[in-house]
């Protein structure tokens, strides 16, 4: 896995649902973004591949929500974020 993340961005998806989420589900994504962009591996974030989906992982944010998202040749990209049904659309 990547140690430190250098350059990412966010799906119009993403940041669509993103927008729609709690005020305070939105603080603790960019809280555990922060920690995401240091280290993807922490333990707390709980990232893993998904199931059945080609280079896609998801992570969490709070046991009920989570974010998905795909290395590219560059960086990473943010692809959606929402209740763990997000899983279910891929």
């Amino acid at each position: 896995m990547v140690e430190e993340i250098k350059s990412f961005q966010f799906s119009r998806r993403f940041k669509k649902e993103y927008h729609k989420l709690p005020q305070k589900i939105q603080k603790t994504f960019d809280e555990k973004l922060s920690l995401f962009l240091k280290n993807p591996s922490h333990p707390s974030l709980r990232v893993k591949q998904i199931q059945g989906a080609k280079n896609r992982c998801e992570g969490s944010i709070t046991m009920k929500y989570r974010f998905t998202f795909q290395f590219i040749e560059d960086g990473l990209v943010f692809r959606t974020i929402g209740t763990h049904d997000i899983l279910n659309r891929i």
